[in-house]
């Protein structure tokens, strides 16, 4: 049972780490999900409390790090408040159009915002711009903390 549960975990960390690069899959979710599931299989033989705990803030740090880079980004490039609310507005929406339209989103949402804020149309492209950086500076975090995730998992067991 330990094999299949190892397996499992295995397949759901590279699907976790693909989701993390296209958005379609929810990455820490099916990291986090096979780390559970390997527990669960193997009625928690070798992953304790403690485990699952730090994993859990690790988890939630993950889904702070795509407000944050984002935001950081916007604000860096010298956007507005309203700015970082309008890429937030486009990353939701843009996930209803695959992995361009998480990318596209969050720049338009930022240049949108700033345009109503009747902002010159060169800057709100830059803030877009920033937009962006934020957004793949996050994914690269992101990537980096959830291999570490799966590094402990490894050792742990």
């Amino acid at each position: 049972m330990t094999t299949v549960a190892l397996i499992i975990a295995i397949l759901l960390f590279i699907l976790g780490l693909l989701g993390t690069v296209l958005p379609i899959l929810p990455g820490a979710i099916l990291i986090y999900g096979g780390m559970l599931i390997y527990g669960l299989m193997t009625g928690f033989a070798t992953l304790d409390f403690s485990f699952y705990f730090i994993q859990g803030l690790v988890f939630a740090f993950i889904f702070l790090v795509d407000y944050l880079a984002t935001a950081a980004g916007t604000r860096r490039f010298g956007g507005s408040k309203q700015a970082g609310w309008g890429a937030a507005a486009g990353m939701i929406v843009g996930l209803f159009f695959g992995p361009l339209g998480i990318l596209v989103g969050p720049f338009l949402g930022a240049v949108g915002a700033e345009l109503l804020r009747k902002t010159e149309f060169n800057q709100a492209i830059r803030v877009g711009f920033g937009t962006l950086v934020g957004l793949l500076g996050g994914t690269i975090i992101k990537l980096g903390v959830e291999i570490l995730m799966i590094i402990y998992f490894f050792i742990k067991i």
